[in-house]
């Protein structure tokens, strides 16, 4: 499984993934589970999956297909879409397209073939945006009133971006939000797992403004982690019934 956060915010937008793949007990892996695509000044797209491997997999390759393709256009490459809705419409229709096909090819076999994927970006003279597009392909789109989106294990991450995120909370202070919804989630669910890709795009730098991995064992997480642990036993404490 996994799990992954993106904010929509006046400043931009922040975007946080984990990496872990589980296919059972004994087969755990590491993917990426963000992906970009840049075309500095001009347009930013960011996706972020999450479900069946081979689905999301397939989608991206798709994709990427169509980017390069020479008779590609405004209807079919998402670096080439008039719109931010547009690069949504393309890419849910491509995930549908893959889960239809394998489907007809898995289904005696009982795999599962759902998947999900957080879209984000913004092209030149547009406003950012950001949409979940589901297993059908069909999608919601972040708002004012609920500035953020997950995908995956969302339930234990939650809590904290209900509480504190609004569109006019600061990067630096979304930032925290997504890693401490995102080490909550790593609390509570063995099948989430770092390393971390964490990505901030500011509005209208039409590019990746800021990208890092958090790596197991990091430091500045750590002692994140920690503190949050403590603040939350302190505020506890001094609870009254």
């Amino acid at each position: 499984m996994t799990y992954c956060v993106g904010l929509l915010l006046n400043a931009g937008m922040v975007l946080l993934s984990d990496t872990r793949t589980n296919g059972g007990l004994d087969n755990i892996a590491t993917y990426r589970k963000m992906f970009t695509f840049v075309e500095p000044g001009e347009r930013v797209v960011a996706i972020m999956t999450a479900g069946s491997l081979s689905v999301t997999q397939t989608t991206l390759a798709r994709l990427r297909e169509e980017i390069d393709a020479p008779e590609a256009d405004g209807n079919s490459s998402i670096m080439q879409a008039p719109t931010m809705l547009k690069v949504s419409e393309i890419i849910g229709n491509t995930l549908a397209g893959v889960r239809k096909d394998i489907v007809s090819r898995m289904d005696a076999e009982r795999i599962s073939t759902s998947a999900s994927m957080i879209v984000a970006g913004q092209r030149a003279g547009g406003e950012m945006r950001m949409f979940l597009i589901y297993p059908e392909g069909n999608f919601i789109e972040a708002t004012e009133d609920t500035p953020f989106l997950q995908i995956g294990e969302h339930k234990y991450g939650k809590p904290i971006l209900d509480r504190v995120v609004r569109s006019e909370t600061s990067l630096e202070d979304a930032q925290k939000a997504v890693l401490l919804s995102m080490d909550s989630t790593l609390r509570s669910n063995l099948s989430v797992g770092m390393p971390l890709d964490l990505a901030v795009i500011r509005n209208n730098d039409c590019k990746i403004s800021m990208q890092r991995r958090i790596e197991a064992g990091d430091t500045d997480f750590a002692e994140m982690s920690e503190a949050w642990s403590t603040a939350l036993r302190d505020s506890f404490t001094q609870i009254q019934l």
